[in-house]
Order: structure tokens, then sequence, then C-alpha cells
């Protein structure tokens, strides 16, 4: 039961983590003062990522940790940078996809 938890402060990390990154793209592609409230939030989600990050490395090793969490960032901004930001992905982006899902049932523990 205490891989789960890793897993779940893993994955809620990945999605505040990703929800800053978007933020920061949008903020990106803006000029001029209007990016300084959206750097901002970035910040501040990175921030809570850190402590949510700190709660998944009590509940599991850091190897696991970090290949769920580059597997489901890896799977989501790929998804969002090809639906929202209308990004491209070949065939290199797809055979690292699909690396990173074997590497995660490669290092996958079910205690």
């Amino acid at each position: 039961m205490v891989y789960f938890y890793g897993l779940f402060f893993t994955l809620v990390t990945g999605i505040v983590v990703i929800v800053g990154d978007v933020i920061l793209k949008i903020a990106a592609g803006r000029d001029g003062a209007a990016t300084l409230p959206l750097i901002a939030a970035g910040c501040v989600l990175y921030s809570i990522a850190a402590v949510l990050w700190f709660w998944a490395m009590r509940h599991t090793t850091l190897a696991q940790a970090a290949v769920a969490y580059s597997m489901f960032t890896l799977l989501a901004l790929a998804a969002i940078g090809a639906f929202w930001f209308k990004e491209d992905i070949g065939a290199r982006e797809w055979a690292g996809i699909g690396f990173a899902l074997m590497s995660m049932m490669m290092m996958a523990r079910f205690q």
C-alpha cells in the first residue's frame, strides 16, 4: 500500500508541474508585462510540486518515483504539445514514449 501512496504523490506532483509548464509555455508566447503574472504562477506551482515530491519520496524509492514521474510527464506533455500547441510528434518521440512505458513496467515493484 505504501507504494501506491508514493505513486499517488508522484502523479499529483506531475500534474502540478504540467500545469506550471503549460502556464510558462503560454507566457513564453506573450510579450511585455503580461508575462509576469504567468511566470509567478508557474514558480508557485513548481514550489508546491517540490513539497509534493518530498511526500512522494517518503513512500517510494527515488528510482520508482523518477520513472513514474518521467513517464507521466512525458506522455502528458507530448499529448498537450500535440493537441493544444499543434506540435508534431515524430518517430523519435514515439520511440521515446514506448521506451518510457517499458522502463516503467520494468521498474514497478508491487508490494
